[in-house]
């Protein structure tokens, strides 16, 4: 293997133990439960009652907890499967299965630059940091990015998307603390087009799902761009705590309503047991998980591998 193969290697393998090691506790929480559970135990219906429960209490939600105790029902008397132990295969089977539709790619071939994302999210979920992270891994990839900062509400926002855009060598279009981010919003939007961005991030204020008038600021946003820019894609990606489990469903629920949504970024999922949330996004919403935060390093913003997902809950 070549000195580059052997760092990229080595750099994957770095990545999948950092992936580890951020989902223990939710790990623990599925795997550790189910793997006590099932020792030396044959399958009968107390005991898929026992991972039911597990599976609801872990923020898997019952539509998949369902789904995947249906399954696993089917596949042991289609495969002849009677020891609890073997359940623990069938199940990894059965989440890899359910999170594969995430596998989705960031960009589509018919898309017209400059993408646009539009960032949304309640407040306190990591929309500004995980902007710059983004922005970063990007422009690392050669992607010419802009950010416009449309959260001007908050002098303090302005500044730290201000910074990451230093950091990450990116533009950014900005304006006055209090100014309209709509008005930020189409001036972005131009300064994208002339200056031929490849993206244009735009990151926008914290708001409650349930206020009106602010998703109405959204749908504004969401005009003005798409008048500046009719020709290019314009993707609304919402970010997500994940250590609000559960709660997270309706709150993509009413994103989606009012400005709709086309991906989900999962944020601080190091450290908390609710990481069985994504099972439950992938099988409620259908809306593809983008990205994973596991930690507070600039390269601990993963894009989301299901395989590596199911796999880091699995491994002992």
């Amino acid at each position: 293997m070549t000195t580059t193969g052997t760092k990229k290697a080595m750099a994957l393998t770095n990545a999948f133990e950092k992936l580890k090691d951020s989902l223990s506790k939710t790990k623990e929480n599925i795997f550790g439960r189910i793997t006590r559970l099932v020792n030396l135990r044959k399958i009968d219906d107390d005991l898929l009652d026992q991972i039911e429960e597990i599976l609801i209490e872990a923020d898997v939600g019952v539509p998949a907890t369902m789904k995947i105790i249906e399954n696993l029902k089917e596949r042991a008397i289609n495969e002849k499967i009677s020891d609890g132990n073997d359940l623990l295969e069938l199940l990894e089977r059965n989440i890899t299965e359910i999170l594969a539709k995430d596998d989705s790619p960031l960009f589509n071939s018919s898309d017209k630059p400059p993408v646009v994302w539009l960032i949304v999210g309640v407040n306190g979920v990591g929309k500004t940091t995980t902007i710059g992270k983004m922005a970063t891994r990007f422009s690392d990839e050669g992607k010419k990015v802009i950010i416009a900062a449309c959260d001007t509400f908050r002098a303090a926002a302005i500044e730290q998307i201000t910074i990451w855009a230093e950091r990450s060598k990116v533009d950014i279009v900005k304006a006055q603390p209090g100014s309209d981010p709509a008005s930020v919003a189409f001036d972005a939007a131009n300064a994208a087009k002339s200056r031929h961005a490849d993206l244009l991030l735009i990151d926008t204020a914290g708001r409650l799902h349930t206020k009106s008038n602010l998703m109405e600021e959204l749908k504004k946003i969401k005009r003005v761009i798409t008048k500046a820019l009719p020709d290019s894609s314009l993707y609304t990606k919402m970010i997500i705590d994940g250590t609000t489990g559960q709660n997270a469903i309706s709150q993509v629920k009413l994103f989606t309503e009012a400005v709709g949504c086309d991906g989900i970024i999962v944020t601080k999922l190091d450290g908390t047991a609710k990481g069985g949330m994504i099972i439950a996004i992938a099988e409620e919403l259908g809306v593809p998980v983008n990205f994973i935060g596991i930690g507070e390093k600039i390269d601990d913003l993963q894009k989301f591998d299901s395989k590596k997902f199911t796999e880091a809950l699995f491994t002992q």
